[in-house]
């Protein structure tokens, strides 16, 4: 006889899928006790009636073929038995007789067994005591190694409980929320009234965040039902408005009126909108190559470091520091709270005055944002070192300036001139360090937020940018030569785009000439 089907990883895998009895099953779980459960209690679950509801099928064949063979058991002439240890053989006994055997102190009977394949065999029979085949649960062949259920899930739970919960989020009786299941149908029902009057504590608490607990109390559900199906039919009633949004990070449920929330939140601000342009990366230059990776442009998507990230120290550019946001770069992304939503809300703090104000991580479109009045408090320039710490406390980011004295220094200074981009080298406040390659001072705003404007309209090419600025920015150097990254710096004064593309073009161009490690002279 073969093995059993649930002990084979192919079982487990791909091919499986919910049948009816399944879905009774999970479903009665539900009905016991009426708590949410997850994917991974499910799973298991699953595994143990497929072994038990297997184990029971083999029990029923076995017994429609004879009598399970059992030393412990009684056998009488003429009956049909079914041997296990034989590979589930079946004979039938041909006499009983009183066994004889010094070694064995309590009294026995020998059954003698004419085999269907041919051939007689004696078996020990109404033998008491230990023995393997005394156990009512076991029914194996020798070839046979019945793994437990729990063994079972511990062996195949990763491939097998990611394809559970995308089996179940195809079933329309299962509905999904916050890491946990539970039925459709069993749901309690909310009323616009009851969704109302969440939407008017959520008001008066600023918009949010709150969890759903201290909702609860203000909706006069049904105190007889379970508070924590409750707390899950609320969240699954929420999630379904588009009033609500939910903001927790990982492990944590909490709303926010979505009508409150920051419009740089809601959609990308207009100096982060980038429209993506198609280059081959295998013809960077290895110098451009690794400028690449050292900016960690968030539109980049640089592979994420391995090891565990606590601080990171960013360079800010102007499409950030104008939008007042964080890039969500894969180094970056490391120190902001993650979870099941693309929005989270949490808390900034400032190293040196220890003030806390709300952040906003928008992993969808690659930022955080919520730094705007920091930067300008502090007079930060595009070019400048920030650091990012996590807090001590979960859901915190600490943010600071690298360096903290105030000096005056000669440094680029963005000057439009007739719907122009051109810089001069001015002397300006600094407050901290700051990479010299992509410091840019911007002094009248106004001016650069109508030119960005009106290059977007004329829709000005990369080439075009760098045949212009180019040369504008080696006017500021006595070698006469530009860097890439503070070519990069410049162009996203006026353009948002990632290394790459910029890099890309700048090879394809003849007008330019590359002097090694990242300089560039105009022909």
């Amino acid at each position: 006889m073969s093995s059993r089907a649930t002990q084979s990883p192919a079982y487990w895998g791909s091919s499986f899928t919910l049948t009816s009895d399944d879905r009774e099953l999970l479903l009665n779980l539900f009905v016991e006790d009426e708590q949410p459960r997850s994917s991974d209690e499910l799973a298991q679950a699953l595994i143990r009636h497929r072994v038990e509801r297997e184990e029971a099928a083999i029990r029923r064949k076995q017994q429609a073929q004879g009598t399970l063979y059992q030393p412990k058991r009684a056998f009488n002439v003429g009956e049909q038995v079914v041997f296990p240890a034989l590979d589930f053989a079946v004979g039938t006994v041909a006499f009983v007789r009183e066994g004889h055997n010094p070694d064995v102190a309590v009294p026995f009977k020998v059954i003698q067994v004419n085999l269907e394949g041919g051939g007689a065999r004696e078996f020990a029979a109404e033998l008491a005591g230990d023995h393997r085949l005394n156990e009512d649960a076991v029914l194996l062949s020798p070839a046979d190694e019945l793994v437990p259920p729990e063994e079972i899930y511990a062996h195949y739970q990763d491939t097998f409980v990611p394809h559970l919960r995308e089996l179940l989020r195809n079933s329309p009786e299962f509905v999904w929320l916050a890491g946990k299941w539970f039925p459709r149908s069993l749901l309690v029902e909310l009323n616009i009234g009851q969704l109302n009057i969440a939407e008017a504590v959520l008001d008066m608490n600023g918009g949010g965040p709150l969890p759903t607990a201290v909702l609860l109390p203000e909706l006069g559900l049904p105190p007889e039902v379970n508070r924590d199906l409750q707390i899950f039919s609320l969240n699954y009633a929420l999630f379904n408005d588009e009033r609500f949004d939910e903001v927790g990070p990982a492990g944590e449920v909490l709303w926010f009126l979505a009508r409150l929330e920051p419009a740089e939140v809601l959609s990308t601000p207009q100096w982060l909108k980038y429209t993506a342009h198609s280059y081959n990366a295998s013809t960077l230059t290895a110098d451009l190559a690794r400028a690449d990776r050292l900016l960690d442009d968030e539109l980049a998507r640089q592979p994420a470091p391995d090891e565990a990230v606590a601080e990171v120290t960013f360079t800010l550019t102007f499409p950030h520091r104008r939008s007042g946001t964080v890039p969500l770069s894969p180094t970056t992304s490391k120190l902001f709270p993650s979870g099941r939503t693309q929005r989270i809300r949490f808390t900034f703090e400032d190293a040196r005055s220890g003030k806390r104000w709300p952040g906003w991580v928008v992993h969808e479109r690659h930022y955080a944002f919520g730094l705007d009045a920091w930067y300008k408090a502090n007079d930060v320039p595009s070019g400048a070192y920030v650091e990012l710490r996590r807090g001590a406390e979960p859901g915190v980011v600490i943010v600071d300036l690298q360096g903290n004295r105030q000096r005056r220094e000669w440094i680029r200074v963005a000057v439009p001139k007739d719907g122009r981009l051109t810089f001069e080298m001015l002397k300006r406040p600094i407050p901290c360090d700051y990479d010299d390659q992509m410091i840019v001072f911007v002094d009248d705003l106004p001016s650069i937020d109508k030119l960005w404007t009106q290059i977007g309209e004329r829709g000005a090419t990369m080439p075009n940018l760098l045949e212009q600025l180019l040369p504008e920015l080696a006017k500021l150097s006595p070698q006469g030569n530009v860097h890439a990254k503070t070519l990069y710096a410049a162009i996203n004064l006026v353009k948002r785009t990632p290394p790459g593309p910029l890099f890309a073009a700048l090879l394809s161009q003849t007008k330019f000439r590359s002097l090694g490690d990242g300089y560039w002279l105009a022909r």
